[in-house]
């Protein structure tokens, strides 16, 4: 039997939720339209296919982090994107180092006490983000819903 989910917490000064009371963040919150302003006809492709690989999953939050980042969030915080000028780095958050030829690096969440792993990916184009890229953003998904580890001492 799964735990009942503890309600996600409300900064009172910005209305980020989190899943844990008082986590830092920073306030600041810019618009997802806002971020794209400017960002490459190509690179607003790949954001849209990126979104819409994470959306076929279920409902989601995207929240513009800063100028020309955006992260996705369903109770934490588990994919992101983030536009440079001729490329787009987009991460996910998997229980599981995972391989992909977009994939740039990976990173042990177990350095700062958590789980499961970072995988960042570099794109050019939204044709990359494949067939098995979008079961990836699938996993994210269930990590940021917290269904990943269910049963597993969550």
């Amino acid at each position: 039997m799964l735990k009942a989910k503890q309600p996600l917490w409300t900064c009172p000064k910005c209305g980020h939720r989190f899943v844990t009371r008082n986590m830092w963040h920073s306030c600041r919150r810019y618009a997802v339209s806002a971020v794209l302003v400017g960002v490459p006809k190509e690179h607003v492709a790949i954001f849209r296919r990126f979104r819409d690989l994470l959306r076929a999953h279920g409902p989601l939050i995207a929240l513009g982090r800063r100028p020309r980042t955006v992260v996705f969030q369903v109770r934490v915080r588990f994919a992101g994107i983030h536009f440079r000028r001729t490329w787009v780095d987009a991460n996910l958050w998997l229980e599981r180092r995972a391989t992909h030829p977009q994939l740039s690096r990976v990173a042990a969440f177990s350095e700062i006490g958590s789980h499961g792993y970072a995988h960042y990916f570099r794109f050019t184009k939204a044709a990359q983000m494949d067939r098995a890229f979008a079961r990836l953003a699938g996993e994210a998904y269930q990590v940021g819903a917290q269904r990943a580890r269910a049963g597993k001492g969550d």
